[in-house]
């Protein structure tokens, strides 16, 4: 096999495993948001085992790739991804939204390594990954920021003043990709505050924009892992909620569904 067949299998395996655990971790606690988990899942595999420079023994390194979880509710996406990474022992996992647990809800970059901003409330992880671009630019770093946002988050207006200032600015080490499922909790984006004509949106603030398969990681290794240009990167990245899964698959109650037990054994089955 070539070196990219490597990484390829690499982030297909890795995602799997990402969502095998997270779906148990939810099952467990009766807990979590696996529709949205589940169609980022393949976009963090993407970012942490094929595009991202970091190390985990020295998480604040300076030079390394900045990611900020935007949607901070998807958090099985997140600690699994963070954890297969190597930042920290898969038996943490197990502690799951706990008692006392470092592995909260939303990501808190005070009790992990990895994580980068305390994200939750929605509209909030744009606009601090471009202040931290613009850190770097003002230092001529050579670090990336990726930022991953829902599809629905985009209605927070702070937002799109970050992606104005982003594209003023020529922010050319940033990348926004959205989640674009076209669920939000209760029915679609499009009937809660329509967002299309989105590439459109995204251009006129001075970005470049790319929409991609989000669930093919040789799609999303080559826009993903391509060198910036001179602007900001928008990738669309259109997803399934509750991807992999028959039943959870575009339905927008799977967005905070817990499975029972017979639903459990039967993702674990389609799983594979």
């Amino acid at each position: 096999m070539t070196d990219r067949s490597n990484t390829v299998a690499t982030i297909r395996d890795n995602a799997l495993w990402m969502r095998r655990k997270a779906f148990t971790m939810v099952y467990n606690k009766q807990l979590g948001h696996p529709g949205g988990d589940f169609s980022s899942i393949d976009v963090l595999a993407t970012l942490f085992f094929g595009v991202m420079r970091f190390d985990p023994a020295n998480p604040r390194k300076a030079d390394r790739d900045r990611f900020v979880m935007s949607k901070g509710h998807a958090t099985g996406a997140l600690y699994t991804g963070l954890c297969k990474a190597g930042f920290y022992p898969e038996e943490l996992l197990e502690t799951y939204m706990g008692p006392g647990s470092r592995l909260n809800g939303h990501p808190n970059r005070q009790y992990l390594p990895g994580v980068e901003a305390n994200t939750g409330p929605l509209g909030h992880g744009l606009p601090i990954a471009t202040g931290i671009a613009i850190a770097g630019q003002i230092d001529g770093a050579s670090y990336r920021t990726f930022v991953l946002t829902g599809d629905g988050e985009l209605q927070e207006g702070s937002n799109w003043e970050a992606a104005m200032t982003a594209g003023h600015r020529h922010l050319s080490h940033l990348t926004v990709i959205v989640d674009r499922n076209r669920l939000q909790q209760g029915q679609g984006t499009e009937e809660t505050s329509r967002l299309d004509p989105l590439p459109e949106k995204w251009q006129a603030f001075g970005w470049d924009v790319f929409e991609v398969d989000g669930h093919n990681h040789e799609s999303l290794l080559d826009v993903l892992g391509a060198a910036p240009g001179d602007k900001p990167r928008c990738v669309i990245a259109n997803t399934v909620k509750g991807k992999g899964v028959s039943f959870m698959e575009n339905q927008a109650k799977w967005h905070h569904g817990v499975p029972d037990a017979e639903q459990f054994a039967q993702a674990m089955e389609e799983l594979v």
